[in-house]
């Protein structure tokens, strides 16, 4: 398993969304444009059950995720792994992003009819540009 650098964390942190990546039951790739968590455990971003990409995670858990500074395109961070789906702390999870991305404490797309999950990515490659 790969691990994350400090210089890693440190970006990761930054307010700048990241494009994940799943496997769609043709095998072919479903890119969509999240918001990014890190700890010391590593990356990991929220979603929501009956969303597309949990499903495709249950299916195969096959993830990558890339970040890139919107400042400087050549400032970068590519991850890839397997991912590991909890319902636990998940809505804690998105209204922590939510402050962190538009600076209100509590998200605003709540909704009853959707569980929030948080997708934890287990490092396997870690690539960067201009980080260290």
């Amino acid at each position: 398993m790969a691990q994350l650098k400090e210089s890693h964390r440190k970006f990761l942190e930054q307010p700048y969304v990241g494009v994940v990546t799943t496997i769609r039951d043709d095998g072919s790739p479903h890119n969509t444009v999240v918001w990014v968590d890190v700890d010391e455990r590593g990356p990991s971003f929220n979603t929501a059950y009956p969303r597309t990409k949990p499903r495709h995670l249950e299916q195969n858990p096959r993830v990558a995720l890339t970040v890139v500074d919107p400042s400087d395109p050549y400032k970068w961070l590519t991850i890839d792994g397997r991912a590991e789906l909890t319902t636990d702390g998940a809505n804690e999870q998105i209204d922590k992003l939510s402050a962190k991305y538009t600076g209100n404490p509590e998200y605003q797309g709540h909704n009853e009819r959707e569980q929030r999950v948080s997708v934890r990515i287990l490092p396997e490659h870690v690539i960067a540009r201009g980080l260290d």
